[in-house]
């Protein structure tokens, strides 16, 4: 971490010893036809090198034949349907639950690839399946193309090149340019963590600090000393100081960005899905369902999108389930009733299970 994280690339010869595919083909081409998921179809034409871009969800007849190279099937979210998937994310626990984004898995025939590109996010490209060649560049110029669907470098010149086999792993850090091809059928697994821009983050968190800020909800904007005017499409002064000011309230609350932030990081994607269940008996302990994402800081405990303030013992054993991601017999029987009802309403909403389930 001190040397790699986030400063150059770093190749790791088989990071994970005896490596194999956690879902086979077919079971990755379900997925891809699932609503539920969000899945990506590249086919490059062999001779023109021209690029095709297809989103699912794909219908059984929209994969090309096995034979065709230069095509991949990409898809993201796969710890989030996959008890095995969900397992090797957990494995790089390392660094913070709050900048892990997902596991996307890369099918790939022969010469398939997305073109030579760049990411905005830290990653680990984990080799599954067959070889891989992976060709990079800390080149400054990252301008793209703009005749093609993908954002693919429109002058890519790469410095190093590996071959990756079963069990290798290399980690790009954001904005290292990378260009990876096939040889022969292959199967990748890219493990992503989020590096949020200034802009992103207030994107996010303006419109929830907005929401929360209750302080003079009645007052709204006067006119003072507003005389008649010749200049009716300028914007009065004293308005922009009031819209100022809004924001200035806002953002100043105490813990509403905290707050806001937690919220934001802990909510699941638009597409993801919860099973209410019926059983509501933690005896034998609890376990978060691999789809929820749970975190905390000082004063709040946030799951799912919602936060809660807690403080104490069920504060301490809630962040032990969310470290952990699970709270056995013992664990379960010190939860103070109040805390039990909790547990048993995100039970109920499908957040968390009975661990002997």
């Amino acid at each position: 971490m001190r040397r790699y994280w986030q400063k150059k690339p770093l190749l790791i010869r088989q990071a994970v010893p005896g490596m194999q595919p956690m879902l086979s083909r077919q079971q990755l081409f379900a997925l891809a036809e699932s609503e539920e998921v969000e899945s990506r179809l590249v086919i490059q034409n062999a001779a023109t090198g021209e690029w095709r871009l297809k989103s699912g969800p794909m219908g059984r007849r929209s994969f090309p034949r096995l034979s065709q190279s230069h095509w991949t099937l990409l898809v993201q979210g796969v710890d989030l349907h996959d008890d095995r998937v969900a397992q090797l994310r957990d494995q790089f626990r390392f660094i913070p639950d709050a900048r892990l984004d997902d596991v996307m898995i890369s099918y790939a025939t022969d010469q398939g690839g997305v073109g030579p590109h760049f990411d905005s996010y830290d990653v680990f490209l984990l080799q599954v399946q067959g070889q891989r060649r992976w060709r990079i560049s800390q080149q400054h110029d990252l301008s793209l193309r703009d005749d093609t669907p993908l954002k693919v470098l429109q002058h890519f010149k790469p410095e190093e090149s590996w071959v990756l086999n079963p069990g290798d792993m290399l980690y790009l850090p954001p904005h290292c340019a990378h260009e990876g091809v096939a040889l022969g059928e292959c199967m990748t697994y890219s493990i992503g963590f989020k590096a949020e821009t200034p802009q992103a983050l207030a994107q996010q968190l303006l419109p929830r600090l907005a929401d929360t800020d209750t302080t003079n909800v009645s007052a709204r904007y006067r006119d003072h000393k507003q005389s008649s005017t010749e200049h009716p499409a300028c914007i009065p002064e004293q308005l922009q100081v009031f819209a100022q000011q809004a924001i200035e309230k806002a953002v100043q609350q105490k813990y509403a960005v905290d707050t806001a932030l937690g919220e934001w990081l802990s909510e699941p994607k638009a597409h993801v899905w919860f099973d209410s269940q019926h059983s509501s008996d933690l005896k034998a302990g609890v376990v978060l369902d691999r789809k929820t994402k749970m975190l905390y800081d000082q004063r709040c405990i946030y799951i799912n999108g919602e936060s809660w303030h807690c403080a104490g013992a069920d504060a301490r054993t809630l962040r032990v389930l969310a470290d952990k991601r699970l709270l056995n017999n013992q664990q379960i029987q010190r939860c103070s009733e109040s805390l039990v009802e909790l547990l048993r309403e995100w039970m109920k909403a499908g957040w968390l299970h009975a661990l002997n389930s």
